[in-house]
């Protein structure tokens, strides 16, 4: 039994441990030694980019595990050396890689336009219009109630 009693903070403590792994060191974070790590995880993410065709890089699809792996392994260094990610060095340096491999790539947005008065004026009047005439009809109605409509 005494055993069993001895083990209990020691099992505690080895669980705190797993369940914390990438919980940020006392010492604070080692910035320096965080840069020092990132740049591996670019130069992974850059040797996989490469087996992808050029004219492929701004279709997400045809890179996301790789993409992935790459933030996932920003996100461990940063942890490793009791750094919080995101954090701005980390996102410079994420920048970095994006300006590298996605600088030509543009987002398509389309360009909204009010449409004209002849159709919003009617699209705003008339929901307004049927709201003070639903509100007449109740206060109409509550005053009248012995009769049917």
């Amino acid at each position: 039994m005494e055993t069993r009693e001895r083990r209990r903070p020691q099992f505690r403590l080895l669980l705190l441990l797993l369940l914390c792994g990438g919980c940020p060191r006392v010492g604070g974070c080692n910035e320096t030694r965080m840069l020092e790590k990132l740049p591996l995880c670019g130069k992974a993410f850059a040797d996989r980019m490469h087996k992808v065709d050029v004219w492929k890089w701004c279709n997400l699809s045809e890179f996301i595990v790789y993409y992935e792996s790459f933030t996932n392994c920003t996100e461990v260094e940063t942890n490793v050396v009791g750094c919080y990610w995101p954090n701005p060095l980390a996102q410079g340096f994420i920048s970095g890689v994006h300006r590298q491999f996605f600088a030509n790539c543009t987002v398509d947005r389309t360009h909204w336009e009010d449409p004209p008065d002849e159709v919003l004026i009617p699209l705003i009047a008339v929901p307004v219009l049927l709201t003070v005439a639903m509100a007449g009809l109740v206060v109409w109605r509550s005053k009248r109630p012995d009769q049917l409509l």
